[in-house]
């Protein structure tokens, strides 16, 4: 029997979507690949994070990842995967979170390996830095992309950024995993609610609480939900919100499955998995007109993109009338078609068998 390829998977930011996406990716893979994940957690990584995971799949913590720019412990971390992969003698290594592209594409830049990274959002396109410290993301990025790696970007939006650094770029969409899901939703018991526009996510810059709390004013007569929790907590403050804070995903499930409108107000995304469960449950979307948001959801045709608080208050209102099912139902059937992670591994997979050829 012919050995399996090995793939290291270097994941600086195990967290939210990101860590659904490699649980996702991986356990498709493992039957076809030893694969290796050195990774670091965050605030909203599940406690038990390691029970998501094939019990094939080899996890090894990186103890040098740190969220914050540390130039001490981003030398020690090129130094730690450096060793992690001598230990290992990958046959690829993926390279997932901008940091850990800066680090992974420092530390194995003259090694045979085949390289690729995915960026799951560009630092310089965050809002919430300053422009000097974006231009430096940015340059980091520049000078990186020179470097004999493949970027595979998670959104057709983020593949066109990625086009504007390197020619060596293609694009694999996000995607979830439709049969866990549906294990984990047959599970869920509906309640009886008042009407719900719910989102979920860490109440950070990126999702865009302002917005958030502006269209609930707007609509004081409806219940807010924002499932999760985060630094900017303090910006929800109409009376008609309510925050359930850092929760089991299966909570998290319960509440969505149990609510009526998804809604995202993001200022920035690479393609939001919260999006994809969001359309897989058959809950109308209304969402930002930003990469990956308007990536996945197209105005008119399976869901709302929206502008400005008006917009965002005359989509909710038309979909409290009843203007929701042929949305819904084409939603859904894109996660089918487009969003699943069995498609996804298996792009994946065809992008790596070329490494071989």
């Amino acid at each position: 029997m012919t050995e399996k390829k090995r793939i290291l998977y270097i994941v600086e930011a195990m967290g939210g979507g990101v860590f659904t996406y490699i649980v996702g990716l991986t356990n498709e893979l493992v039957n076809e690949y030893d694969i290796y994940i050195a990774y670091a957690i965050r605030p909203q990584t599940p406690t038990n994070y390691k029970n998501y995971f094939d019990n094939r799949i080899h996890l090894i913590k990186v103890k040098n990842f740190e969220r914050e720019i540390n130039i001490i412990k981003e030398l020690k971390a090129i130094g730690e995967v450096k060793e992690i992969a001598k230990k290992i003698k990958p046959d690829i290594i993926h390279l997932h979170s901008s940091k850990a592209g800066v680090i992974g594409r420092i530390a194995f830049n003259r090694k045979k390996i085949p390289l690729f990274y995915t960026p799951h959002g560009y630092s310089f396109l965050m809002q919430n830095y300053n422009p000097l410290k974006r231009k430096f993301f940015k340059t980091i990025e520049i000078i990186c992309a020179k470097t004999k790696c493949v970027t595979i970007s998670c959104s057709k939006g983020e593949h066109l950024e990625s086009l504007k650094l390197t020619q060596r770029a293609t694009y694999v969409n996000n995607a979830i995993n439709i049969n866990e899901l549906q294990k984990m939703l047959t599970k869920v018991e509906k309640n009886e609610h008042s009407f719900t526009v719910f989102t979920l996510g860490r109440i950070c810059y990126q999702k865009n609480p302002i917005l958030f709390n502006q269209i609930a004013e707007k609509m004081p007569n409806i219940r807010f939900l924002w499932i999760g929790e985060g630094e900017l907590r303090y910006e929800l403050k109409s009376s008609n919100i309510e925050i359930t804070g850092w929760i089991t995903r299966e909570k998290a499930l319960n509440f969505s499955m149990n609510a009526d409108i998804f809604l995202l107000t993001s200022l920035w995304e690479g393609l939001p998995m919260s999006l994809l469960e969001a359309m897989y449950m058959k809950k109308p979307c209304v969402v930002t007109d930003v990469i990956g948001n308007n990536d996945v959801i197209h105005n008119g045709d399976n869901g709302y993109v929206c502008n400005t608080v008006e917009e965002f208050v005359k989509s909710i209102q038309d979909i409290i009338n009843g203007k929701k099912k042929n949305y819904i139902d084409k939603a859904f059937q894109d996660v089918f078609d487009l969003y699943d992670t069995k498609i996804q591994a298996k792009a994946y997979s065809q992008i790596y068998s070329k490494v071989f050829e």
